[in-house]
Formats: C-alpha cells, structure tokens, sequence
C-alpha cells in the first residue's frame, strides 16, 4: 500500500520551483494561480531568497503550489492510486487536495487566506518554533511545559518541536530536556499550532464556510489525532482547527503502519517526511520528489505497487 504525503512549512529553499517549471505546461498553470490569489508563486518559488519565502503568507501557498504540480507531474490520482494521503500542517491542505475534499483553485484560496492569517497572528508576539532530536517524548514535554512552551509537531522518530515566544526557545536552548542531543532552531516566522495562532482560526473558519468540500476519494488521515476522516465537512473543520492545535505526525504514522503502508512518496519540496518514515517505518520504501529527475523512480515505485 502505498501512501501519498506533502510536507509542512520549513521544507522550502531558494529557487526549489525552478526545474518543475520547466515541465510542459507548469509555468502557465503556476502563472494562473498566482493570478488568482494576488501572489506572484513563479518569482517566489524562482527568484526569491530565503528570508522572502520564510514568510508565512508566501511559504504555505508555494507549498501547496509545489506539492500539487508536483504530484500532477506523476500523474492522475487515479494513476497513483494511493491507499491514503496526508500533509504535514499547512501540507494538510496539499493532501485534501490529492483527495478531491478541495479542488486545486481552492486549496490555494484556503492556503492563501491561512498563511496571511497565521501571518497576521504571529505579528502579534515574537514567536518561533525550535525542534528538538533525540531524548525520550514524554520527558520533553513534560520540560517544555515547564518552560512555558507547546510541544506544537510531536512528529515520531524521536523529533518533537517545540514553539512559544522568543525568549522561551532561547531558554530552552539553555536547558534542553534530557536526552535531548540538539535543538534546531526552524525557518518560520511564528508558534504555529499554539494558542498563539487563535486569532487566524477564526478568520479561516469564515473562509472555510464559503467553500463546498466533497468526501475524501482515497483516505485521508488527519494530524489531529491520527485517524482516517471519511467526511469532507470533517476534513475543513479539522483544517481550520488545527492551526492553533499541535500536529500529531507521530499518530499519523502508526494509521499508515495500520493500514499496511509498504510505499510511502513525499511530493516537492519532499525530504523532511520520508526522514521521519526511515525511521519510524523500517522496511517501508520511501521516495522524496525534490526535482523532476525524481519523477522516474517515483513511477516506478508506484507501478510496482499497482501490480501488487
């Protein structure tokens, strides 16, 4: 079975868009998508350096852009066949997307009002977001507890991260949990998936009724709690709440374990996921699209899977 996932803010470097847009078609498709929301993807994702696109309102719609073109560039969904699909935070969108809850045009209307939301909330406070590797979960958050902090990703494999203002994560540089080997600080500009991003929830539950989800096509497994979501109401409402909820990855990779994953293909800007799979899911082919010189191998797994 294979298993069809996007990744979350953070994943994007400078000019990562540049070889996709060369594929046939891509640049005219991202071109009208940035008509659409007011955001020029093609400059950001090709011309734009790193502190540009660390922006919240740029990062997340870039990332969405990517991991829709990117997963078009495979093929139909119907072609890949995935036996689930799922996004890490604002990747969540990306997947709901693969599952036909949102068409692509409004899934990059929701990113965009999200990321200027979220934006928005975190110019309130100076926050961030720091990950931590190594040492035992429930150690950690009972420490960044502690420490006034949100354990914001508890992502597996030993990753959790932690978010809360400035001076907190610079405190917990100080006094890392126990067994904590590093603390990473991320590129991102606020506490997602805290208290601190409250304000943006309820501009995107306002967003969010004006749209028409369908019921997911292939399932769909959701950060909140890790558990396939058969309704498209449910998949929006979950979106909109998570934003000021942690990310529980770490759940969603015990369903994959449950649903029998042997495949699981990280869409552009991949990497960070299939890292994460390597070592929460041993034995488990795993393939990041980076640029489309990955597209062959990616195929090929799937192909594989689709005899299977």
């Amino acid at each position: 079975m294979l298993v069809l996932v996007a990744p979350g803010q953070g994943a994007q470097t400078p000019g990562f868009l540049t070889p996709w847009l060369e594929l046939p078609g891509a640049a005219d498709r991202v071109a009208a998508w940035s008509d659409a929301i007011g955001l020029d993807l093609v400059h950001y994702g090709t011309q734009a350096d790193a502190d540009a696109i660390r922006d919240t309102a740029v990062a997340q719609p870039l990332l969405v852009a990517a991991g829709i073109l990117s997963a078009a560039a495979l093929g139909a969904m119907s072609e890949i066949a995935p036996g689930a699909v799922a996004g890490h935070s604002v990747g969540e969108i990306t997947a709901a997307a693969f599952a036909g809850v949102l068409s692509d045009a409004a899934a990059l209307q929701l990113v965009r009002t999200r990321g200027l939301a979220m934006a928005d909330a975190a110019a309130i406070t100076e926050t961030g977001m720091s990950a931590l590797l190594g040492g035992d979960p429930e150690t950690s958050v009972a420490h960044l507890e502690k420490l006034g902090l949100t354990p914001a990703n508890i992502n597996g494999a030993g990753q959790i991260v932690a978010a809360g203002t400035l001076e907190q994560l610079a405190a917990l540089s100080e006094d890392k949990p126990e067994g904590v080997r590093k603390v990473v600080p991320l590129k991102v500009a606020g506490a997602f998936h805290t208290r601190h991003m409250a304000p943006a929830v309820e501009t995107l539950a306002k967003a969010a009724a004006d749209l028409a989800p369908a019921d997911p096509e292939v399932p769909y497994v959701s950060n909140k709690d890790g558990r396939s979501v058969t309704s498209g109401a449910e998949v929006l409402e979950r979106l909109v709440g998570q934003v000021a909820n942690p990310v529980r990855w770490d759940l969603c990779m015990e369903t994959f374990k449950e649903l029998g994953v042997t495949a699981l293909v990280e869409v552009c800007p991949g990497g960070t996921l299939t890292g994460l799979a390597k070592r929460a899911l041993p034995g488990v082919k795993t393939l990041a699209l980076k640029t489309p010189d990955d597209l062959d191998a990616a195929r090929a797994l799937i192909a594989e899977h689709a005899e299977a």
